[in-house]
């Protein structure tokens, strides 16, 4: 028997947002790190370990049925992440799981692997990057700056899955910056569950970074990391006053103009029953002013419709914000009565029907937005940062500075040779549609 055939083989499965899969790689990190090898899959596996969601009722049944099924094919399972902190779900459904823990816990699921997968002793597959075992291309990557969240929205358990806000130290989150890019990272998204809040816990101290001092809070933490010359993209920004403060990073072009910022309604009673920041004219008159310091700013967001107490005046104030704001790129979803969501015992609930027939009105008028919002960019020349190819196709798939990876549109190239992911090459922008963009590149004798 060779002896990479001993290696014990550990399958990973990662379901959920951005901060959960920063949870996965850590979890592998230290897998590789202590010389286990990562399985694609389940029979081959000696055990299985999957980071759950539990957020919305839809992630906890695309939990649950994964679990099931590792359960059925491997038999040996390990549950973490946000699901294993509500309750006993995971136990009432599958109690022969090996163990099960809440988010960010990463020494307990090592503890229960080396509990049933002894750590092999061999120091050359101990070595892993200095970036780490990396879930996402090459290209670009997730830095979570904290962990967990101070606000009491009533139509959100985060903080109950994950925690009060727990800030990183800025210079663990600049050498980890610093590793990702010699590694050949070309693009950052800092995430969070509460960005515009990192370093309140710290009390916004001063840290040090090699010799260099660097205050603890996101203003600083947006210039050292824009001094990276990277693409820094910026999410999950909640709209304090501060956030006004990067706008001009942004117009400097230190940081991606871009700004993902979750406003969730416009209607204040509404806003005022999740417990909000309710006051629209101020979100509209900051949006104006975000617009003249830094006008190709992107600003996306997220909505709930349905929410308990919303009434059609309530929904139409929110269409007409759509008008007004303008958004580049919008997300939404109709509410979910998560259990322990303190917004379901509110009055008002709204019947099921008509929550995904204002979630259908929603999409078409931002639809018809972000069409036209697009349709202005053709014959526009801009930068893209290349994805991959299309198998099918063969056509280059791109992002511009507007796109986040997975959640917003696509730039996409006619099939062309010679570039390769993580590569930045300028387009001319050709077509448009209600998402995606149409480039071809840029001639070297164009004029740019």
């Amino acid at each position: 028997m060779s002896n990479s055939s001993k290696i014990p083989k550990v399958g990973f499965v990662s379901l959920g947002c951005p901060k959960a899969t920063v949870d996965s790689e850590h979890i592998i990190t230290q897998l590789r790190a202590e010389g286990y090898e990562l399985s694609s899959s389940y029979q081959d596996s000696d055990l299985v370990v999957i980071n759950t969601c539990g957020f919305i009722d839809s992630a906890v049944e695309e939990s649950l049925d994964t679990i099931g099924e590792a359960l059925a094919e491997n038999g040996k399972v390990i549950v973490t992440g946000c699901l294993g902190a509500k309750d006993t779900v995971v136990l009432d459904n599958y109690p022969n799981v090996l163990a099960v823990t809440g988010p960010h816990a990463q020494a307990e699921v090592m503890q229960v692997v080396h509990q049933h997968l002894p750590k092999p002793h061999d120091p050359y597959t101990d070595l892993v990057p200095p970036a780490g075992v990396k879930l996402t291309p090459k290209h670009y990557s997730y830095l979570k700056i904290s962990e967990g969240c101070n606000h009491g929205c009533t139509f959100c358990i985060i903080p109950d899955l994950r925690g009060k806000l727990v800030s990183r130290d800025i210079s663990s989150v600049m050498t980890e910056a610093e590793n990702l890019v010699n590694a050949g990272c070309g693009e950052l998204l800092v995430i969070s569950q509460d960005t515009s809040a990192y370093g309140v816990d710290l009390k916004y101290r001063t840290d040090f970074h090699g010799t260099r001092p660097i205050k603890t809070n996101m203003l600083e933490l947006a210039k050292n990391l824009g001094d990276l010359g990277v693409w820094v993209r910026m999410h999950y920004v909640y709209p304090y006053p501060s956030v006004d403060h990067i706008i001009p990073l942004m117009a400097d072009g230190i940081i991606l103009p871009y700004l993902d910022i979750p406003f969730q309604h416009a209607s204040q009673s509404v806003l005022k029953n999740m417990k909000r920041p309710a006051s629209t004219e101020n979100v509209l008159t900051r949006i104006e002013k975000w617009r003249e310091i830094c006008p190709d700013i992107t600003l996306r967001s997220t909505f709930i419709t349905g929410f308990p107490g919303e009434t059609e005046a309530d929904f139409q104030i929110l269409l007409d914000f759509l008008d007004e704001a303008q958004l580049d790129r919008v997300g939404a979803f109709a509410y979910s009565d998560v259990k322990g969501a303190k917004a379901n015992a509110l009055a008002g609930a709204v019947p099921e029907e008509l929550k995904q027939e204002r979630l259908e009105r929603f999409m078409l008028k931002q639809a018809d937005i972000s069409a036209a919002k697009l349709q202005q960019k053709i014959g526009k020349k801009i930068t893209v940062h290349i994805d991959g190819y299309d198998e099918e196709t063969g056509e280059v798939l791109a992002r511009s500075k507007a796109d986040a990876p997975d959640i917003d549109g696509m730039v996409i190239l006619p099939a062309i040779d010679g570039f390769q992911a993580g590569d930045f090459l300028e387009v001319t922008i050709t077509d448009a549609d209600q998402h995606d963009l149409y480039a071809e590149p840029v001639h070297p004798d164009d004029d740019w």
